[in-house]
């Protein structure tokens, strides 16, 4: 089965099609210029014409010579009659013709006879003569003396069909001539104009091929091309950064997964020989040993948790199921867990309402996180004050605090300082606590806090009263 020719042209190369559309372009538009100028020079030499044969003067005895002729019924004297510009012959009421000497014959139409009858005053019309040649009739009334005659003339359009042939030949020539210049010159702009694209293309199959990220194609000026590129650009490098950190992510927590794992394989071993040797393990022993495994699987959970939370994808904020979530409810929450794991630690709370647009559990979970923060790194019998005003969360604690350079790592994923790695945890939890705060359109900050320890800021957009729900 045969395609559709719409279907055959979009299977053309780009740059085919680009020239052919060029070509067709100028083909309509050389063809539309061509017939105007063949048109226009038709109508001008018609006119011409015709304003020639309005302007013909016949001498009288001419006419008189004609109308004898006619009355005497003598043969025409066309047959024998060389070629002339003007045919003259008159016509009759009747329909009846006298032509003139050395003149052709003209056939006579109606508009002829309505002029010879009087319903006319004059006509210009086209005719042939009695041989099929073509001429350009004007016919109307002549009075001389008491006699009133029908005079028609005629002139050989040959003249004219003979020039508008040439010209038609000539402009066909320059249509042509132009059409190939067109698609010649159609055909060089597109592979010009694509060689861009070319480019993107080769980097695009190179990419494909050997999933080589760091290729980068060169940008020149400020067209839509050199758009595309730097967009290509972009994504290739956001693209290589997304799978930098990915196997940067896999790294770590394999890092981070490969310590108590291998701390509960110890213990567990330590229990297996116990029962395979019959060696008991002292009580107090072997309690701290079943302490210490389930502490660390605890760990284990707590940071498979961390790591799903932060293997979501990251959405731009109000994109995810965002509802208004009391954030002194939620920050009163986490203070209660936070109570109940930080043993020996005070928590003080002063929570003005605070309600903002956010994503409930991840909100919670981050709150919790912050607070774990401040009380893991809390002395024992230290004190952990938590307020919330006008929409700024604040935990203060009073630990060693962060040194200046650590600072502005805190948020990074796996990221502890040196005091905080012979601690639980996994490096984890401030990360999560900044991407959500981000999702949620807010912003996250620590700073060291006046007479040590350190300040956990967070701010979030909502108001202090509950909006109406939509």
């Amino acid at each position: 089965m045969t395609a559709p020719p719409a279907r055959r042209f979009n299977r053309l190369p780009l740059r085919s099609r680009l020239a052919i559309l060029t070509a067709a372009a100028v083909a309509v538009a050389v063809a539309a210029s061509a017939f105007a100028c063949w048109f226009l020079t038709r109508t001008q030499l018609r006119d011409e014409l015709d304003s020639s044969l309005q302007n013909v003067t016949l001498p009288t005895g001419y006419i008189q010579e004609t109308f004898v002729l006619c009355r005497s019924k003598q043969p025409d004297s066309s047959d024998n009659a060389a070629p002339v510009v003007a045919y003259v012959q008159l016509v009759q009421p009747d329909g009846g013709r006298c032509v003139g000497r050395n003149s052709q014959p003209v056939k006579v139409t109606a508009a002829d006879v309505a002029v010879a009858q009087g319903q006319e005053r004059e006509t210009l019309h086209d005719s042939t003569t009695d041989k099929g040649e073509s001429v350009r009739v004007l016919t109307r009334g002549l009075v001389l003396g008491d006699t009133r005659f029908t005079v028609s003339v005629a002139r050989p359009l040959d003249e004219i069909d003979g020039a508008l042939s040439r010209l038609a030949l000539v402009l066909v020539a320059v249509a042509g001539v132009g059409v190939l210049g067109a698609a010649t010159a159609g055909l060089w702009i597109a592979r010009s104009g694509l060689r861009p694209v070319d480019r993107l293309t080769g980097a695009v199959e190179h990419i494909a091929r050997t999933e080589d990220l760091a290729v980068r194609i060169p940008v020149d000026g400020e067209d839509e091309i050199a758009r595309l590129s730097r967009s290509f650009n972009s994504m290739t490098a956001a693209l290589a950064s997304s799978r930098d950190r990915q196997q940067q992510l896999i790294a770590d927590a394999g890092h981070e997964l490969r310590t108590p794992l291998t701390s509960l394989r110890t213990n567990i071993d330590l229990l297996a020989r116990s029962e395979d040797t019959g060696r008991a393990i002292p009580a107090e022993d072997r309690k701290e040993l079943l302490a210490s495994v389930k502490a660390q699987m605890t760990e284990l959970s707590e940071l498979i948790g961390d790591l799903q939370e932060l293997s979501r994808p990251d959405t731009a904020p109000g994109s995810g199921p965002l509802q208004i979530v009391p954030l002194h409810e939620a920050a009163e929450r986490a203070v209660r867990r936070a109570r109940l794991r930080g043993t020996g630690i005070t928590i003080t709370a002063d929570l003005e309402p605070w309600y903002v647009r956010a994503e409930p559990p991840a909100l919670e979970r981050a709150l919790v996180n912050l607070l774990d923060n401040a009380v893991k790194f809390s002395p024992a019998g230290g004190v952990v004050d938590v307020a919330l005003r006008r929409g700024e969360l604040t935990v203060r604690d009073r630990g060693p605090g962060i040194p200046a350079d650590d600072l502005p790592h805190v948020f990074e994923r796996f990221w502890r300082s040196p005091s905080a790695r012979s601690l639980p945890g996994s490096g984890l939890g401030l990360s999560i606590v900044a991407r959500t705060v981000q999702q949620a359109g807010g912003e996250v900050a620590l700073r060291a806090a006046e007479g040590g320890g350190t300040v956990a800021s967070l701010r979030l957009p909502g108001a202090a009263t509950e909006p109406p729900a939509l």
